[in-house]
Parts: C-alpha cells; structure tokens; sequence
C-alpha cells in the first residue's frame, strides 16, 4: 500500500507540478550539457510557470514539437531501457520523450525579434548574450519576425547547433512556439552532482526595453 501511495503521488506531482527531463543534445551547451564527450544533464521543469509570472523571455522551457521540428539536433530524446521508461512515466526518472524540445525563450507575445550582423535584437535593444558557446555569433541567419499573442520565439544557446526558431519560418508555425504547447520552465539542474545548480533568468534581459512583462 505505502508503495501504491508513493507511485500515485509521484506521478501527480509530474502530472501536475514538476517533471524531470534529460538532456542528450548539444544545441543549450554551455547552458546544459549535451555533448557526445560529456555526462548529459538531468533538469528539472516547473509546470505551474502561470503561478511564478509565466514564461518570460530568458527562461529555459520545455516543450512539445510545434511540428516538424525534430531531427535538427535539438530533441530532449534519449534511448532507454524499458525499465527507465516505466520510471519516468510515473515521474522517478527523467524523460526522454521524443517530442519534447528545450530552448531559450528570447521573444514573448508582441515582441520585435531581429537578427543581422551576427546580433539580435528585441524592440530594438541589442542582446548581450554571455550565455552564448563560445565563439558562436548570436545568429548567422538574419531575420526580423514579430511575435503573434501567445507565442514564442524560442533559440538555443548553442547557435550554430540549434534547429530553433529562426529555421522553421517557412513552416505552417513560421518558427514560433505556441503556449499551448509548453511544458514548463526548466529551473535547475539535478544531475550530475558537479553540476547541480539553479537556472535563473540572465542579466541579458534586465534592460526596461526587455525586462520580463508585469
């Protein structure tokens, strides 16, 4: 009985409050560990983001494959047994779900996103990215989009490994990602032990031309 209990409450609290992911791709290094040379990070996601003033630009979430997306190295996919699979069903383990994505949130609903000369811009403020992989350029693909309501646009903090936003703009989507279709906002790392540590919203976006909308 205390066994059934304790599935039972694991698996409302994934339902409902947090749920674990696995990291196996590189396109969030240095952010979260991916890489084929590195121990890839296990995260944790809040699923009550409306009750900490919803998602806002900044923020790591992740989310369900808006279509199509997958196959450009950004999936939360990972290959496990079956009886890993059962675990993180029930919410003991982290999930590696073939649908999900994880990326960097940088233009919410109304926003002006634009990229040109290697730099983004949102309402016309340039981005200092220091979370950026070293040696990549905020985008190599220049771009201007506005973010319809209740949308986002979303890229990975290593840009030049990343199928985000910018390359799914000719899809039916045009590169956004529907609030509908988020999971939660990823808010620290829980494995491995050496890199354990919350993920918090960067500097970045502290400036009132981007700071999180009250």
């Amino acid at each position: 009985m205390i066994l059934v209990t304790a599935i039972l409450v694991s698996l409302l609290i994934k339902t409902f409050l947090v749920q674990a992911f696995f990291i196996p791709s590189a396109s969030m290094e240095p952010t979260l560990h991916g890489c084929p040379r590195c121990v890839s990070d296990w995260v944790l996601v809040n699923k009550q983001t409306s009750l900490l003033g919803g998602v806002q630009r900044g923020d790591l979430v992740v989310f369900d494959d808006p279509g199509g997306w997958l196959g450009h190295g950004s999936s939360t996919a990972g290959r496990q047994s079956p009886v890993h699979d059962v675990l993180a069903f029930i919410g003991l383990a982290p999930s590696t779900s073939q649908n999900d994505l994880v990326k960097r949130v940088i233009g919410v609903g109304g926003d002006s996103v634009e990229a040109k000369g290697g730099k983004v811009y949102v309402n016309g403020i340039r981005l200092v990215e220091p979370y950026l992989l070293p040696g990549d350029s905020s985008s190599d693909v220049d771009f201007t989009v506005t973010v319809p309501a209740n949308e986002l646009w979303v890229m990975g903090d290593h840009r030049s490994d990343s199928g985000d936003s910018r390359f799914h703009q000719q899809e039916p989507g045009k590169g956004f990602v529907p609030m509908k279709d988020v999971i939660g906002r990823a808010f620290v790392i829980v494995w491995p032990l050496d890199r354990v540590g919350s993920l918090g919203r960067p500097a970045t976006f502290d400036h009132p031309g981007v700071a999180p909308k009250r």
